[in-house]
């Protein structure tokens, strides 16, 4: 028989099932209390505290000290970050809160910067211009918080794009040589309202230097010239600055360029239709005199000062262009030269007899030389005047018993008083 204790149990088998799932759930809890009697003791053994900073103990020195500090400096940029359609008629804004501002650079696709300005406090940041629209920007930002610790902000934003713009048709073209007499002259897409703010953004310089002036013929022409013909040699420049220039309420400009013609020769000729004589006088010499017909009493020319704004070899006159009916086609006008838009040319005759240039003013308003038919004649006065002429050059009708051509018939604004013009300033 097996002996058994107190309980009833069998004495070779002290443990139950239960016991035994007891006493493996008990183990590792007293493992684990050992453990910590060991760690304990450890501490206690090393100094405590130490330790316990050292394994980052909350409320211990050392878990602080170890810790990345944030800077307390706050950036905030305007437009905001991801802006898809932003103003282009706003300045870009950055400004920091618990902080001063130590970078900014605002860019575009391209790498051109947009230039700004800190504030004295240092605490804000404004471009010098407004972005230009249709177009992708990065700003990089940099500040310090009082403890210097620095804050960094980044951004990318992309302007709109306006829905209604305009253009300057100018004149005359860049890389051209022109005479004297040329002026720059403005013509745009659209009616501008805000003269002011086009005008501003439009710049004319010469060199040598001369003061130049611009003056509006109507809201849709501008043009600019110097007080007198230019000096032969004269460098100038049109500077284009007029994207996103509001010319009207809510329409803008496009362009953003610059132009460069140069002056050649001093050339201006007078055409005398008393005398039916045109006398061409080249850099301050008289170069060569033609006789000439001019209109007629029935259709007499325009007086006054008149710029060549276009050459033709040849083209075709029809007098339906010029509200004369059908008075005349003629399909291979010779060295034709135009001094008025409504008409006027300068320009060779084969089919009218030789005798009329200088004696009889036969003409419809145009000044004639004669000429040959085909336009090959050396020889003759309409051939050498076109070749010795260039856009720009001046011709002036005197004695033509017709009233002074308008300013802005045509490039001829130099018929117009100084005082006048610098009236049509909008600047």
């Amino acid at each position: 028989m097996t002996a058994r204790d107190g309980q009833g149990r069998a004495a070779g088998s002290n443990w139950s099932r239960r016991g035994v799932l007891a006493g493996l759930i008990g183990a590792p809890v007293l493992l684990l209390a050992a453990c910590n009697d060991n760690s304990s003791a450890s501490s206690s053994d090393t100094g405590g505290s130490g330790a316990g900073g050292a394994s980052g103990t909350p409320g211990s020195g050392g878990a602080s000290s170890s810790a990345p500090k944030t800077s307390a400096a706050v950036i905030t940029v305007v437009p905001a970050d991801g802006t898809a359609s932003a103003s282009f008629s706003e300045p870009v804004k950055v400004t920091v809160a618990n902080g001063t501002l130590s970078s900014v650079k605002v860019t575009d696709t391209t790498g051109k910067e947009l230039a700004g300005q800190l504030s004295a406090d240092g605490t804000g940041w404004t471009s010098a211009a407004a972005p230009a629209s249709g177009t992708k920007y990065t700003v990089a930002a940099t500040a310090l918080d009082k403890d210097k610790l620095e804050a960094d902000s980044n951004a990318v934003f992309t302007t709109a794009t306006p829905a209604n713009t305009f253009v300057g048709y100018f004149t005359p073209e860049d890389g051209s040589t022109v005479g004297v007499g040329m002026p720059v002259s403005i013509n745009f897409s659209k009616p501008i309202t805000d003269r002011k703010s086009v005008q501003q953004a439009i710049t004319v310089i010469a060199e040598p230097g001369v003061e130049i002036v611009g003056h509006w013929f109507s809201s849709t022409r501008l043009d600019f010239r110097p007080q007198e013909y230019w000096a032969k040699g004269t460098k100038v420049t049109l500077k284009l600055r007029l994207k996103d220039v509001e010319g009207a309420k809510g329409v803008y400009g496009t362009q953003s360029k610059d132009v460069s013609f140069t002056i050649g020769r001093a050339q201006t000729s007078v055409a005398d239709l008393a005398t039916k004589k045109l006398t061409v006088t080249t850099d301050g010499q008289v170069s060569a005199v033609y006789k000439i017909s001019g209109g007629s009493p029935e259709h007499t020319t325009w007086g006054g000062k008149m710029v060549i704004s276009e050459q033709y070899a040849q083209t075709r006159m029809n007098s339906q262009t010029v509200n004369l009916g059908s008075e005349y086609d003629i399909a291979d006008v010779p060295h034709a030269q135009r001094l008025s838009t409504s008409g006027t040319f300068i320009h060779g005759n084969y089919w009218s007899s030789p005798s009329i240039f200088g004696g009889q003013n036969t003409s419809h308003g145009c000044i004639g030389l004669r000429d040959a038919q085909g336009a090959q004649d050396s020889g003759t006065d309409g051939y050498k005047f076109y070749k010795s002429s260039m856009v720009g050059d001046v011709v002036e009708v005197v004695n033509s018993g017709d009233k002074t051509v308008a300013p802005d018939n045509g490039l001829n604004g130099w018929n117009m008083g100084w005082a006048a013009w610098k009236a049509g300033s909008a600047v």
